[in-house]
């Protein structure tokens, strides 16, 4: 019998200096997980953390993808700057994969992401997440791994009949124990305000 495929994408924004405990039990939850989105100061910052770096090689180490962390602001930053981060994602921190947030939806934006995703491909991102939050127009999917076609609070997303499939993703905050995404890859945590993905996802939390 084949074990089920990993369904975890954990957005998980704390200093591992700050969280020891919480990204402890991260780690230990490796097999579970598609991907950790690795994220030091709203993308990579502007020096190396060594923190995150140290971390950054536990989790590859445990077999985890490890996804950079950098804004698109929905397409309105500059190619150069999006790039710029890719880079130092991979130099600073190892990353193997890119997560690329406030991602466009409109097919006007399509040429823009594509060019950025050919760019994060190229420094060596071998998983690519679009965050657009919504879904998307056609195009998009061709683009990368995986699609954040929803991200939003519980009390929103329980009324939606939301397209499903292997290449979405549902990112699902202030969310009850109980509450379980329709997509395969998901993450659904209780936090909630300004600051949701500062807690972890159901299921880890029970460990520490």
């Amino acid at each position: 019998m084949n074990a089920p495929s990993p369904t975890l994408l954990v957005p998980f924004y704390e200093h591992p200096a700050d969280r020891p405990d919480a990204w402890e039990a991260v780690v230990e939850a490796a097999p579970s997980l598609y991907g950790v989105v690795l994220n030091p100061a709203n993308g990579p910052g502007t020096a190396p953390d060594p923190a995150f770096a140290a971390l950054a090689a536990r989790l590859r180490t445990a077999g985890v993808r490890v996804l950079g962390y950098t804004d698109t602001a929905y397409g309105r930053r500059p190619h150069g700057e999006v790039v710029a981060e890719l880079l130092r994602h991979r130099d600073w921190y190892g990353a193997d994969g890119a997560f690329l947030d406030q991602v466009p939806t409109a097919p006007e934006a399509l040429g823009h992401v594509r060019r950025i995703g050919v760019a994060a491909r190229a420094a060596g991102a071998r998983t690519l997440v679009l965050n657009h939050g919504a879904h998307p127009g056609p195009g998009y999917a061709e683009l990368a791994d995986l699609l954040v076609t929803f991200e939003g609070p519980w009390d929103s997303y329980r009324g939606l009949d939301l397209p499903v499939a292997d290449h979405y993703c549902h990112l699902v905050y202030a969310a009850p124990r109980d509450a379980l995404p329709t997509t395969r890859v998901h993450c659904a945590v209780p936090g909630t305000g300004a600051h949701p993905w500062g807690t972890l996802p159901h299921g880890l939390e029970r460990s520490l």
